[in-house]
C-alpha cells in the first residue's frame, strides 16, 4: 500500500466559515484513498489563494515530502485546488511525486503519458489564466466604483464601510478624532509627535507619526478620493472644510509652521535694519539683558546694539495714540450686531435654498433609477447622469455643511477686537513685562 498525503484548499476565510468546501474535499479525498489502497499519512489544509507561491501548509507539505522518501503521492481534488501558479507545479514535479486528481480523473507522474501531461499542463495554464482574468475584472470593477464616487477599499480613520448598502459612511466613534487631528495640526503649534501625544491624552488611542502624516495629507476628508493616481469626487460626507485642509497642507509643507528658538523675544522678526535691510535679531547678555542688533549678513553694519526696553518704550508711544472715542465705538458695535442678525437670516435662507436643490437632485436620482430598472432609459445614460447628480449632491452637502458650521460669533469677535484696541497700550505694557520675566 502506497503512502500518501492529502491537500485541500479554499481561497478565503468566508469560504472556510461557510464550510461547504473543505469538508467536501476531505471526504472525497479520503474515499478516493480508501478505494485506491492509499494510506493517508498527513492532511494539509490551506485557506488562502493559490495564485502565488508560498502558501503556509503547501510549503509544509513539500517539506514533509522531502523528508519522507517513502511517501510520494499527493491527492488533491483538482488542479486549481493544488496550484494556480507555475512555480508550485514545478516544485512538485521536481520532487518526483505522483499527483492524483480525482475530479479530473488524472494521475500525473514522470511515467504518465504525454497526452496526460499535456492536459494537465493546459489545466495549470487555465487555472493561472482564471486568476489573471479575475484580477483584471476586480480592478476594473474597483475603478468603475471609484469613478462613481464610492471608495472601493477600506476608508481612512473617521469613516467605515457600510457592508449592507456597499457605501462609505461616517464612523461616529472615530470621526471626532480625525477632525481633531486637523484642527490641532492646522494651528501650526504641533509637531507630529506632540499631535500624537495630544490625541492620546484626549481620546486614548496612540497612532504612529507616519500614519498621522498620511491621514493629514489625505483629500478623502474634503470629499475627494484618489484611486490609481486619479482624483474623483466622492459620495461620502466630508469631515473637514477645504480651508482647514489647505491650512494643514501648508503646515506640513513648512509654510505655516512657527519657528521657535530657545528663547522667544518680544520683537523677533518684526524689525529690519535701516542701514542694509538685513534682519534685526536679539540675544541675551549677562543671562538677563536682551539686546537687538543687525545680523550683519551683508557685512559690518553701523546699527548700534540697543536694549529691548528702549525699543519697547518707543513702540509703546505709538500705541498710546490708538484710541476710538466711546460714542464711535458704540455706533460700530450696534452696526456690527445688527449685521450679525441680518447675516443669520441670510445664512438660513441660503441653507433652505440648498436643501431644496438637494431634495430635487435626490428625487431625480431616485426617479432615474426606477426608469433604469423599468428599461425606459439605457444603462449608459443612467451611469452618465448619476455621476453628474451625485457630484451635484456632494457639492450641495459641502455647501450646507460649511454654512451650518459657520461661526456667527465672528462679528461679536469684531466688537471685542475694537474694545481691545482701546486697551492696546496697557496690554502691550503688560505683555512686555511678562516677556521680561520669562526671559
Amino acid at each position: 500500500m502506497k503512502s500518501a498525503v492529502i491537500y485541500a484548499r479554499v481561497s478565503s476565510k468566508d469560504q472556510e466559515r461557510e464550510g461547504y468546501s473543505i469538508p467536501a474535499q476531505l471526504k472525497l479525498l479520503r474515499e478516493y484513498a480508501q478505494n485506491n489502497d492509499l494510506n493517508i499519512e498527513r492532511e494539509f489544509v490551506d485557506v488562502e489563494t493559490a495564485k502565488m507561491a508560498g502558501r503556509k501548509n503547501f510549503v509544509e507539505m513539500v517539506g514533509y515530502l522531502e523528508k519522507t522518501p517513502t511517501c510520494h503521492v499527493v491527492i488533491a481534488e483538482k488542479t486549481d485546488r493544488l496550484y494556480r501558479n507555475l512555480r508550485d507545479c514545478l516544485t512538485l514535479e521536481d520532487l518526483d511525486v505522483e499527483i492524483h486528481l480525482p475530479k479530473e480523473g488524472q494521475i500525473i507522474s514522470k511515467d504518465a503519458k504525454s497526452q496526460t501531461k499535456l492536459i494537465h499542463g493546459i489545466h495549470v495554464v487555465l487555472a493561472r489564466n482564471y486568476i489573471e482574468n479575475l484580477k483584471e475584472e476586480v480592478k476594473k470593477g474597483m475603478r468603475e466604483k471609484a469613478e462613481q464616487g464610492i471608495y472601493p477599499s477600506r476608508p481612512p480613520l473617521g469613516y467605515r464601510n457600510n457592508k449592507v448598502e456597499r457605501t462609505i459612511e461616517v464612523d461616529p466613534d472615530k470621526a471626532p478624532i480625525a477632525q481633531r487631528l486637523f484642527d490641532l495640526y492646522g494651528t501650526g503649534k504641533y509637531s507630529l509627535q506632540t499631535l500624537r501625544d495630544a490625541i492620546r491624552t484626549e481620546f486614548g488611542p496612540s497612532y504612529p507619526n507616519g500614519y498621522l502624516q498620511r491621514l493629514l495629507k489625505n483629500p478623502f476628508y474634503v470629499g475627494l478620493l484618489v484611486w490609481e493616481g486619479k482624483t474623483h469626487t466622492g459620495n461620502h460626507l466630508p469631515l473637514v472644510s477645504r480651508d482647514t485642509f489647505d491650512r494643514v497642507q501648508g503646515v506640513l509643507a513648512g509654510r505655516n509652521r512657527p519657528k521657535l528658538g530657545k528663547h522667544q523675544f518680544a520683537f523677533s522678526g518684526l524689525m529690519q535694519c535701516a542701514y542694509d535691510n538685513c534682519a534685526v535679531t536679539a540675544e541675551i547678555k549677562k543671562s538677563k539683558y536682551v539686546y537687538y542688533h543687525c545680523t550683519g549678513y551683508r557685512g559690518k553694519c553701523d546699527l548700534p546694539y540697543f536694549r529691548e526696553e528702549v525699543i519697547g518704550k518707543r513702540l509703546g508711544e505709538i500705541l498710546k495714540n490708538i484710541h476710538i472715542p466711546d460714542d464711535i465705538l458704540l455706533q460700530i458695535e450696534n452696526s456690527l450686531l445688527t449685521d450679525k442678525d441680518r447675516e443669520q437670516v441670510v445664512r438660513r435662507q441660503k441653507i433652505d435654498r440648498l436643501q431644496q436643490r438637494l431634495t430635487t437632485t435626490r428625487r431625480r436620482i431616485d426617479h432615474a433609477y426606477l426608469d433604469k430598472l423599468d428599461g425606459r432609459i439605457t444603462d449608459e445614460f443612467w451611469e452618465r447622469k448619476s455621476v453628474e447628480w451625485h457630484e451635484e449632491e456632494q457639492r450641495l452637502l459641502m455647501s450646507i455643511g460649511e454654512l451650518d458650521t459657520a461661526k456667527p460669533e465672528r462679528l461679536r469677535d469684531g466688537v471685542r477686537i475694537l474694545e481691545l484696541a482701546n486697551k492696546a497700550y496697557f496690554l502691550y505694557l503688560d505683555k512686555i513685562q511678562r516677556q521680561r520675566l520669562d526671559c
